[in-house]
């Protein structure tokens, strides 16, 4: 088994929660969300708010927290080949109730396609709300362009989100 070892990043003021499915080998490496380069994670979120995520960790998460953005996975635990989403099997989900609880999140999205799928296994029951699916930023999806990602993945957060200073 393969343990999730990136802690979530949320405050009380966070409003979205986007959570990917299971980090990859180069997220794991490197202790933080998308990790690996070629992920488009970074690009899309930067372009949707307008703003610099910066390239460490903590500047990654003071972005998050100054844009009402709550970050984890669905998969807490996991038998995984590499960064495959495709090889998951015997899941553990994460906790997703202490951020639930300490924030007010007025939406779910899930970055993919196997993020939705254990995210409708495990987590609907546990939490009683639907995510909304966004198409994966891994550069696995190479049938999307970073464009297109941007447009998509900015339509259905801009209905959701709440304007900041």
């Amino acid at each position: 088994m393969v343990a999730h070892n990136i802690p979530p990043v949320y405050d009380e003021n966070s409003e979205i929660l986007i959570l990917g499915s299971f980090p990859s080998v180069k997220s794991r490496e490197a202790a933080f969300f998308y990790g690996h380069p070629q992920n488009r994670f970074w690009r899309v979120i930067a372009a949707v708010y307008g703003d610099d995520p910066g390239s460490t960790p903590e500047t990654k998460t003071a972005f998050l927290l100054r844009n009402h953005i709550a970050l984890w996975d669905v998969i807490g635990q996991c038998e995984i080949v590499g960064s495959a989403d495709a090889t998951i099997k015997d899941v553990v989900p994460n906790d997703l109730l202490p951020i639930l609880s300490a924030a007010n999140i007025k939406a779910i999205f899930v970055n993919g396609s196997t993020a939705a799928k254990y995210y409708r296994k495990f987590q609907l029951p546990a939490t009683g709300r639907e995510a909304i699916t966004l198409p994966s930023t891994s550069p696995a999806n190479a049938a999307k362009r970073l464009d297109d990602l941007i447009a998509v993945w900015n339509n259905s957060i801009s209905a959701v989100r709440s304007n900041h200073p």
